[in-house]
């Protein structure tokens, strides 16, 4: 469901799935082919979230911030299914992994891959590149080109199944 909270109404562009499931709440703006996936939340009630285009918001993940905190979502950002997100920026072509966890105030630079399970701290910040794992999470390496492929490669998926979904999905 979308919500409008007070005066503040998501801004949804017009090839954006999201789900019946899923509840945008608050001042969210989602940008051209970005998808919000059956049960996630986008609470936007204490301040803005901005997602990028071509973004995908699995199944179950919730985003929320704090109050003078806004978060800015990337391009060909995925954030994977039940992750916890309350940091506040994730760089374009990052993957957020199952379960991971992304504490207020933490910015993820591009390219990055926080492994599923890991856990961000508050105020942290990712640099560029950079592959997390762990609970603190810890960066362990830089990532490749190949895993950077494969992290495009799933955002590229993702983008195709919104279309499709927005095509063809009925509900019976």
């Amino acid at each position: 469901m979308i919500y409008q909270l007070g005066q503040d109404k998501p801004d949804i562009h017009e090839s954006v799935f999201v789900a019946e499931s899923a509840d945008v709440i608050g001042k969210v703006i989602l940008k051209k082919q970005s998808s919000v996936w059956f049960n996630a939340v986008i609470r936007a009630d204490l301040d803005q979230i901005e997602i990028g285009e071509r973004t995908n918001i699995q199944d179950g993940a919730v985003l929320h911030v704090d109050p003078n905190q806004p978060m800015f979502i990337g391009n060909d950002v995925t954030i994977g299914h039940q992750a916890m997100v309350h940091g506040k920026s994730i760089g374009d072509r990052t993957l957020i992994g199952i379960h991971a966890v992304i504490l207020e105030g933490a910015s993820i630079g591009k390219d990055c891959l926080i492994a599923a399970n890991a856990l961000v701290k508050s105020n942290a910040v990712i640099p560029d590149g950079s592959m997390v794992v762990g609970s603190p999470g810890k960066i362990i390496k830089e990532i490749d080109e190949r895993m950077k492929l494969m992290i495009a490669a799933g955002a590229s998926v993702y983008v195709k199944k919104a279309a499709e979904m927005c095509s063809s999905l009925v509900k019976l």
